[in-house]
């Protein structure tokens, strides 16, 4: 048997409590990231092939043990060329330097802005082209999400098709090539999920929002960590949507969503998907908001924000309008109209042979050849036996009890959480401070150079000035002392010309 290490913060076959998950940041920041972790294992776990989550741990002291351990590491990203990231990605390439196992990338992406220049130069550029090199010592070629970031790597010297090819986004084929979006007709009743980032257009924010107010089957299904603990226990953690000032943007218990128990925060990808069975329409700026309802077959509507989105809506060919196209008053009616809800459909395939290419390639083993509808795969009959956690639902809507339990629980995480941040940025302050108190004395010795230099430059300006003087001087004496010579010798001529004169007038007589 065969084993895999997985980059995940968790296996779709775990079962972690919500304060377990929010404990261990097990979403990675965001809910999102389960989706791909599922396809991923869904499709590569054979009966010859098992896989286990590496829990997002980065540490290049671990390289002999997974040597020891397993025989390849796959590595999901998401939009990991971004500068929050590069830190993580050093460690990385740290760690895959010191692998001597296979290292395949599935579906990197960067978060560039909507229409960004992929020629401009960037200050992680070099980290990136550090990571993509040690990768490509290990595996045949990367996946990407997109064709904005196969041209920025391009542009850093890697070539398309050789060093990297688009994939998209592996959470598409969790379940191979089989996607059918059923047809759907909107009223009053209509059961509605919406999905939201606060980075959005207030327009597009305002228009989801009001949604709420038209439709009472409506659900919102936030993404965040901080959003999950809001969720959880009513008191957010530091930072993030929650406590941004966003208008028209669920982010506190006041929030018309929160007060009427419209959330849900699903806590594996399955139960998300499974959910999304029961809408009719889902509608929103996040992308696996938008892939979860996809997969259940579910129409859908996408609005792009940004060049990450932007990709991988226009390489799925999902459903999607532009923030620009949207405005506050109009219906979301009018908005079905102006898409194809089946418009995904149309690529799924082909986008699923290039995958399981890009799979061959790279000699990953996988399920292609028996993912068909209806059949369960290997990882499927391991699912069957994993109770699922329900999705989380507000702190108001739970008895007295379970609503005094998740607060208990949340203090005991949360307050060493922001000890720690605390202490955390108490030593980035220390060793800010320590950086400016060096830069500072540097500072001060450079200033005494200078000041040095200065009074050197004043004495040699001085010394250039006398010397200038006495060049002068010299000159005018040189000058007198040719005139002086020019006098002796028209005096020396003179005499002598006198002296000769009567020799002169003897000759002629």
């Amino acid at each position: 048997m065969k084993k895999v290490l997985v980059r995940a913060g968790m296996s779709p076959l775990d079962t972690f409590s919500a304060d377990e998950m929010i404990k261990r940041n097990s979403i990675g920041n965001n809910v999102g990231n389960l989706m791909y972790a599922y396809s991923v294992f869904r499709n590569l776990t054979t009966e010859n092939v098992e896989l286990d989550a590496d829990y997002y741990r980065i540490d290049p002291d671990d390289a002999n043990r997974i040597n020891e351990t397993y025989d390849a590491y796959v590595i999901p990203l998401a939009n990991a060329i971004r500068p929050s990231f590069i830190p993580a990605l050093k460690r990385y390439t740290a760690l895959i330097e010191r692998l001597k196992i296979p290292v395949f990338v599935i579906g990197m992406g960067m978060a560039f802005p909507y229409e960004p220049n992929v020629k401009q130069e960037r200050p992680f550029d070099g980290d990136v082209k550090r990571f993509v090199s040690a990768v490509l010592e290990k595996s045949n070629i990367l996946g990407l999400r997109g064709q904005i970031t196969s041209d920025y790597l391009s542009y850093l010297g890697f070539k398309e098709g050789r060093d990297h090819m688009v994939i998209g986004c592996p959470s598409m084929y969790t379940f191979g090539d089989n996607i059918k979006i059923r047809d759907t007709e909107l009223d009053t009743n209509s059961a509605i999920s919406i999905n939201m980032t606060p980075a959005a257009d207030q327009k597009v924010l305002k228009f989801l929002n009001d949604l709420s107010g038209q439709y009472k089957n409506l659900e919102f299904t936030p993404q965040d960590l901080d959003e999950m603990i809001l969720t959880y226990s009513g008191t957010p953690f530091l930072g993030g949507a929650v406590n941004s000032k966003v208008s028209n943007y669920p982010n506190s218990l006041n929030s018309a969503v929160y007060k009427n128990n419209q959330v849900k925060f699903f806590l594996s990808a399955p139960s998300w998907i499974k959910h999304m069975g029961t809408i009719d329409l889902s509608i929103g700026t996040r992308l696996h908001g938008n892939v979860a309802p996809i997969l259940a077959g579910t129409p859908s509507i996408a609005i792009p924000i940004d060049a990450r989105m932007r990709e991988l809506t226009e390489y799925h060919n999902f459903p999607r309008v532009p923030a620009n196209e949207i405005h506050e008053d109009m219906k979301l009616e009018e908005l079905l109209e102006k898409v194809d809800v089946h418009s995904v459909e149309k690529n799924q395939q082909k986008n699923y042979e290039n995958f399981i290419n890009f799979l061959d390639k790279n000699g990953i083993e996988n399920v292609y050849h028996y993912n068909s509808e209806g059949l369960k795969m290997p990882f499927d009959k391991k699912l069957d036996l994993v109770n699922l956690k329900e999705p989380l639902t507000t702190i108001t809507s739970c008895d007295a009890d379970e609503m005094a339990e998740r607060l208990q629980r949340n203090f005991d995480i949360i307050v060493p959480k922001q000890e720690k941040e605390k202490s955390s940025n108490g030593k980035k302050i220390k060793a800010k401070n320590k950086t400016i108190s060096k830069l500072k004395n540097d500072l001060n010795e450079k200033t005494e150079e200078l000041n040095e230099l200065r009074e050197l430059d004043k004495n040699t300006a001085k010394l250039k000035n006398d010397l200038d003087k006495k060049t002068e001087e010299l000159n005018e004496k040189n000058r007198q002392n040719e005139e002086l010579n020019l006098k002796v010798q028209d005096m020396e001529n003179s005499r002598s010309w006198k002296l000769t004169k009567p020799l002169r007038n003897l000759g002629k007589k």
